[in-house]
């Protein structure tokens, strides 16, 4: 489950902005807010350059990007 609201935390945190990362990830800006908005998912490569423009742990990551309930079910099957 995506969580945008921790992508947009983390974007201001390190004071880049969604045209910025857009750029960075190399997608057109109106690509990027549809992500944002759930329209589309990011895919591989887009989150790998988004951990890596916003120095993002793998917590970070499965905060924003999966859902941790679903990842710590997997964990005790």
């Amino acid at each position: 489950m995506f969580r945008p609201e921790y992508l947009k935390a983390k974007m201001a945190e390190n004071k880049i902005n969604a045209d910025v990362l857009s750029d960075i990830l190399g997608i057109d800006s109106s690509t990027f807010h549809r992500k944002m908005r759930g329209d589309s998912e990011f895919t591989r490569a887009e989150m790998q350059g988004i951990k890596h423009a916003l120095y993002l742990s793998s917590d970070d990551m499965d905060a924003i990007f999966f859902n941790q309930e679903l990842a710590e079910m997997q964990v005790i099957c």
